[in-house]
């Protein structure tokens, strides 16, 4: 799909979801993109790719920026293995809508908690107690994170002795540990790139905070139990002595499966009170050409942009 104005929103529920390269040279073919390396080339139909994932020793041409661009895919560079972020691209969206909605969501302190809340409850898939602390939620929280990695080590026969890697010395990791970094780096580009599509800020977390990608972060651990856990160990199970492009591999067939571009957007529709993601769609389109400046602030109403406010303005006025 080629957005043809920048009113039109992406169907990004529709799209699919990543692709990781490094070590080619990509550009434009005819409406598509082309990767080269030593093995041959292979043409990439990005009109429904959302994430182009560039690794070391990647070079891309003006023509195959534009292409994506044209077609709403964003661009990532990234380290090795996908684990480091580096810089990214522009989404499609050129409302500020949903920005506005999540930064007066963050700036005011009952709604940020609102949407903690929610944020929790969508993870546990129950309602919260009244009257629980965030203390007490952040415990309950962490009890089923090690409840997670426990099932899945149990169920793969995989062993497990927590959290621990280094990226000084990556290669030193246990493979299930290395399959996690690989998969949990997807899914934050896969989660980034739907946050700028859809107009949000990537740094204004609400239970993460302080990074760039905080909002990111957030958004990502409604998914890990669910997505990147399985993977990891599924991948360590089976032996792959590859496991870095193995967890990559599964994650897109899992993202797939999953359909959770469409699920982002709908918890976030949720998480921020939208209603159906269609008056979401529908509220978030600027009825203006998109060519002109937006409207003018104001504590009682905004005023209409790109006019000479002194015209017909009394002589005391100007």
């Amino acid at each position: 799909m080629v957005v043809k104005d920048f009113r039109e929103l992406p169907k990004l529920r529709d799209s699919w979801s990543h692709v990781y390269a490094e070590r080619c040279r990509i550009d434009r073919q005819d409406k598509a993109i082309a990767l080269h390396d030593e093995k041959g080339v292979v043409a990439i139909p990005c009109a429904t790719l959302t994430l182009l994932m560039l690794g070391p020793g990647t070079t891309i041409t003006h023509a195959a920026i534009n292409t994506l661009a044209q077609n709403g895919c964003m661009v990532v560079w990234c380290g090795e293995h996908g684990v480091r972020f580096y810089a990214s691209g522009t989404g499609e969206t050129r409302s500020s809508q949903a920005l506005m909605r999540q930064a007066r969501a963050w700036a005011d302190p009952d709604m940020h908690m609102s949407v903690v809340i929610r944020m929790y409850e969508r993870r546990f898939g129950e309602p919260i107690p009244p009257g629980t602390s965030l203390q007490q939620i952040r415990g309950r929280e962490g009890a089923r994170v090690r409840t997670a990695y426990q099932a899945a080590s149990l169920r793969t026969g995989v062993p497990w002795a927590g959290r621990e890697y280094s990226r000084d010395s990556w290669k030193e990791a246990d493979p299930v540990n290395r399959a996690l970094s690989a998969a949990n780096s997807c899914l934050y580009g896969i989660c980034h790139a739907a946050l700028v599509t859809l107009g949000y800020s990537p740094a204004l977390g609400f239970i993460h905070t302080g990074k760039a990608l905080s909002f990111v972060y957030d958004v990502a651990d409604l998914y890990k139990t669910e997505i990147t856990v399985p993977v990891a160990f599924s991948v360590a199970a089976s032996g792959n002595p590859d496991v870095d492009r193995e967890a990559r591999r599964l994650c897109r067939d899992s993202f797939v499966e999953t359909r959770l571009l469409k699920t982002i957007v709908e918890d976030l529709d949720e998480l921020f009170s939208y209603g159906s993601s269609e008056d979401v769609y529908s509220e978030l389109i600027d009825g203006d050409d998109p060519a002109l400046p937006g409207d003018l602030w104001g504590p009682s109403g905004s005023a209409s942009g790109g006019t000479n406010h002194a015209d017909g303005a009394s002589p005391e006025e100007e």
